[in-house]
């Protein structure tokens, strides 16, 4: 199919119901398709939104285009959870039908008012002359699930910024509402973090400004800025475009990053912290536009995009895309993000067996000869090793997706896709590396689904996240090094969610 614009944006109900289905049928028949995270009923999957607590279950939504795996009218996928783990879809929840968002319902947030959710996000607009002009706009959803637009905008681009102005996150604080927004200011053409406050949801919105973070250049471009409280104090998570390397090494087309702070002013659009440069959100090949909120419990939760801008996947040609991945609770220590796996992760995990030491046979030890698609593997390798650890291996494991380490001097952990399956996006490189403290035991838990990898690094020191595509037939777990390698650990096949 050839995706011109006028296809890219027709109306939904100009398709017909016949070709949707067999689009969602093509999804679910991918050898590819995950099985315990959310992804696309069909078509195109992107930036979580409106992730919430309400009505006694969590919500998300997701950015989507349902008819192909291509970039086009935008609306909004609603998925419900009991335990942050087992998602229902709910269908189709904002749909782009109205003069403020006519070409797309893109991104946004949802906060509790009341007994209603309200939904806050940008309406994307384009005149005759295909200029685009960003509405941030409302709506309400009851307890039943339906939801109803404001008539009018509640946020238009101020003189300012340029048409880039998307990506609302709405908060409350003491008695007044907050918005903030990713922008990018007009006269320096360079991102920044938007902030509006109103005392009256649907009334009159005050601009306060750019929120100081940072005295240096963010690049071209921020989207999706969220401010989330960790331990009571603020972290600002975004993502910057066209950021200068030497201000924060990134390898990423564009990064996700945060910066913690000990004060946030919200009137005087100000973070205090202490961090020089902004941090590397997961330091993988495929996360973006990470959402994050503050729960009813005071937990702080985040979701992200496994996907990035202008990249293109082999599951494309499959008319489908990308996916979210699990839901991480977030902590602080010493100064740092922490992101661990949500407890109800546990409860995917099916009969378990422990993993133990085993000697070389072939040049290799065997962790595990037939494990899968679709498991968490505990790993602890013991300090002053170096070697490989293969995942979605053949039965040489010259084909797999290689985690490679040194745990003495120098340590570090990298992951290779190069000879994992399908390569794509070698542009960007085809290895992401860390460095580890050195002489120390490695902690790895790893979550695999079918093509899609999670690496949490020491206990959520890092996270690691990542698309491959390799022969499904591939489930061999192997270690390969210079001698004998130590380790223990325990291995589960994960259940369908």
């Amino acid at each position: 199919m050839e995706w011109t614009t006028k296809k890219r944006y027709l109306p939904y109900n100009k398709w017909d119901a016949e070709t949707l289905l067999d689009l969602q049928a093509q999804a679910d028949r991918s050898q590819s398709q995950l099985h315990y995270h959310i992804r696309p009923s069909s078509g195109l999957l992107n930036d979580p939104n409106g992730f919430s607590y309400f009505n006694g279950a969590w919500h998300v939504f997701y950015q989507q285009y349902p008819f192909g795996a291509v970039h086009g009218l935008k609306s909004w996928h609603h998925m419900k959870s009991a335990d942050l783990v087992h998602w229902e879809d709910m269908g189709l929840a904002v749909k782009p039908d109205t003069q403020f968002d006519s070409n797309g319902a893109y991104s946004g947030s949802a906060t509790v008012i009341n007994d209603k959710l309200f939904l806050m996000y940008t309406g994307n607009v384009r005149d005759q002359d295909w200029v685009r002009h960003s509405y941030q706009n409302g709506a309400w959803m009851n307890q039943d699930g339906n939801i109803e637009k404001l008539a009018r905008p509640l946020i238009e681009a101020p003189d300012h910024v340029t048409e880039h102005f998307r990506d609302p996150q709405i908060l409350k604080h003491g008695d007044k509402y907050y918005a903030i927004l990713g922008a990018q200011d007009k006269e320096t053409e360079t991102g920044k973090i938007a902030i509006f406050s109103a005392s009256d949801l649907t009334g009159k919105w005050t601009d306060l400004g750019y929120i100081n973070f940072t005295d240096k250049d963010m690049g071209y471009m921020i989207e999706c800025p969220n401010l989330v409280f960790v331990d009571d104090q603020p972290i600002l998570i975004f993502c910057p475009q066209g950021l200068n390397k030497k201000i924060t090494s990134y390898e990423n087309i564009y990064p996700n990053m945060y910066v913690a702070g000990s004060k946030f002013k919200f009137d005087a659009a100000k973070m205090t912290t202490s961090q020089t440069a902004p941090i590397n959100l997961d330091d993988g090949f495929d996360v973006y536009a990470t959402q994050a909120f503050n729960a009813p419990n005071g937990k702080a939760y985040a979701i992200s995009w496994v996907g990035l801008p202008d990249v293109e996947y082999p599951t494309d040609n499959e008319n489908w895309a990308n996916c979210l991945s699990q839901v991480k609770e977030l902590s602080l220590e010493n100064g740092r993000l922490i992101q661990r796996p949500v407890a109800a992760m546990g409860t995917l995990r099916q009969a378990g067996h422990l993993i133990r030491t085993e000697k070389i046979i072939d040049g290799r030890q065997v962790v595990e000869s037939h494990a899968g698609q679709q498991y968490e593997l505990k790993i602890t390798i013991a300090r002053n090793q170096s070697g490989t650890l293969h995942l979605a291996g053949n039965h040489t494991v010259d084909q797999s997706l290689q985690l490679n380490f040194n745990t003495g001097k120098d340590a570090f952990f990298e992951i290779d896709r190069s000879k994992a399956g399908q390569t794509f996006n070698e542009k960007f490189g085809v290895t992401r590396k860390i460095r580890l403290p050195e002489n120390q035991d490695l902690d790895l838990d790893i979550f695999i689904d079918h093509s899609l990898a999670e690496v949490f690094v020491n206990n959520g020191e890092h996270v690691m996240t990542l698309r491959y595509f390799a022969d499904q037939k591939n489930d061999k777990i192997a270690l390969t090094g210079k001698n004998s390698l130590n380790y223990y650990g325990t291995f589960w096949n994960l259940a369908d969610m």
